[in-house]
Parts: C-alpha cells; structure tokens; sequence
C-alpha cells in the first residue's frame, strides 16, 4: 500500500506542470474569454461592464457587424474546403511514391518538408512577390495580368494555394510514418492473387493508413478554422486598404481586429466563442462520421 502511494504521489508530481501549464495557459483563458463575451471590456482589461446577451443579440441579429461575421464565416469555411481535402490527397500521393524505392527520395523528403521550417513572415514576402500583379513571377512567365490578391473573386483561392504549398510537407511526412508501419507482406499476398498497385492502394493502404488521416484530418480543419497570419502578411498587413480583404478575412482576422484595433474586447471575445463552438461541432461531427470509414487494427 505504501509503495503504491508513492508510487501515485511521484506520478501526481510528474504531470504537475503539465496541469499548472494547461489551466495557466488554456483553461483559464478560455473561461476569461467567454466571461469577456457578457461584457464591454475597457481598455487594458479595465472598466468592466455586464451586458449580458447584448454582444450575442449583434452577432445574430444582423447589421454592419453580423453581416460581417456570417461572411467571414463563411470565408473560413470555404477557405478550409479548399485547403484541406486538397493538401491531404496531394501529400499522400506523395508519401506513396516516397515510400517507394526511387533515386534520392531522402532529397525529395527534405524538400517537400522546407516550408515548415521557414518562417511565416518569408513565406508571405516571397508569395506577395509571386503573387505581384505587375511584377510577379506567375504572371510574367505565363504572359498574363491576373490580380492574384486584389480581386475578390480569386483571392481567397490565391491564400488556399499558399497554404496547401505550406502543410503539404508536414501532412507528407505523417502519412510516410503510418505508410512505413504497414506490413509487406499483405503487398506481397495481394500481388500473388494478382491485385494491381492500383486495387492495393485501395483495399490496403488506405484502410491501414485511415487512422492517420484522420488524425490529419481532424488537426487540420482545426487549422484552417484558425487561419489568421496569412491573411494579416499577404492580404495588406492588417491595414484594410486591399479591396479583397471583405472576401478572404477570417472569423480570428476579425477577432483581430475587433479585439486589437477596435479596442472592442467584449466583441471579439463573442467572435472568439462562435469560433469555439463551430470548431467544436465540426469536430464532433468528424467524431462521429470517422466510426464508418477509420479501421483501427
């Protein structure tokens, strides 16, 4: 009895910090956020005033401020639509082929990796210039005068571009970790009963591997649900002056802005807690649907 409670006393120790650096950091900012929602907030925290509903009332009743919650709302989700089925199905297919015995994959690897490591402000300078109507390289190669990130219309496709550039080497890198645990010899079995690579792919790696991607799957709507710095660092810095900004901000660009430029704490902590919740059904439903698709072994 004694050695079982040390042995639970140096456990409790263990996990200590863990626990006292998720309340500190994650637990009770949320509740403090969702307490902010009931109130006008002052400046530095201050001046504190209950309001009850009357933030939430705005977000739906419509006007100025919920016609621009439903539509960067809607950017998010049609920014996420994009970015997600689109960088996963890309990044397997490269993990299957990186699997595979070819000349200097391990080259190929690395390469298809560097634009996780490189720092957000680069990647948004060198896809500006890209992306530069009168200067950039796309337009100039090509022969052709495309207002990548200044039309409405295109925009919020020029930021999904950039962003499945970024995680397809993270997503990659996942997929040939799960690619690598699965057993030769059902590929072995497979092609003696005369599978092609094709149907193996299909009855084989993709139900074996279908817990990691739905594990990609989950963290990366998660993801683009919070997408915010590319469209701070492409879409003009946060200034307003570009005429696609109504068409690309998102639900945490808005929150930005109501929270940090406004001084408007109460709202942006309601656009904080709509976030939530939608993060949190989306999810739910990821939940449940994956009981039909996920085969665990």
């Amino acid at each position: 009895m004694a050695r079982r409670k040390s042995a639970n006393l140096w456990g409790w120790l263990f996990v200590l910090p863990t626990i006292i650096g998720l309340i500190v950091l994650n637990i009770y900012p949320m509740i403090r956020t969702i307490w902010q929602s009931f109130h006008r907030v002052g400046d530095f925290g201050l001046g504190n005033e209950f309001v009850g509903m009357d933030n939430y009332e705005r977000l739906f009743a419509g006007g100025i401020f919920g016609a621009e919650i439903w539509q960067a709302a809607a950017n998010t989700i049609f920014y996420t639509l994009l970015e997600v089925p689109l960088s996963i199905v890309i990044a397997l297919i490269l993990a299957v082929f990186l699997n595979g015995k070819i000349r200097g994959r391990t080259t190929f690897r690395v390469i298809f990796f560097l634009p996780m490591i490189v720092a957000p402000a680069a990647v948004a300078m060198v896809w500006r210039w890209l992306f530069n109507t009168e200067f950039g390289l796309i337009n100039n190669v090509f022969g052709i005068r495309v207002s990548w990130l200044s039309n409405p219309n295109i925009a919020l496709f020029s930021l999904a571009i950039i962003g499945i550039w970024s995680v397809i080497g993270y997503n990659m890198i996942l997929f040939l970790a799960s690619l690598q645990d699965v057993p030769r010899d059902y590929y072995e079995a497979a092609s003696i009963d005369g599978a092609s690579p094709i149907r193996q792919f299909f009855s084989i790696t993709l139900p074996l591997i279908s817990p990691m991607i739905f594990f990609v799957t989950v963290t990366r709507v998660i993801a683009g649900l919070q997408i915010f710095d590319s469209i701070f660092m492409i879409m003009g810095m946060g200034t307003g002056g570009n005429p696609a900004l109504p068409r690309t901000q998102s639900l945490v660009y808005i929150f930005y802005r109501y929270a940090f430029i406004n001084r408007n704490w109460g709202m942006g902590a309601t656009v904080v807690v709509f976030l939530l919740v939608l993060i949190a059904l989306v999810t739910a439903v990821q939940m449940i649907a994956q009981k039909k698709w996920v085969h665990y072994n």
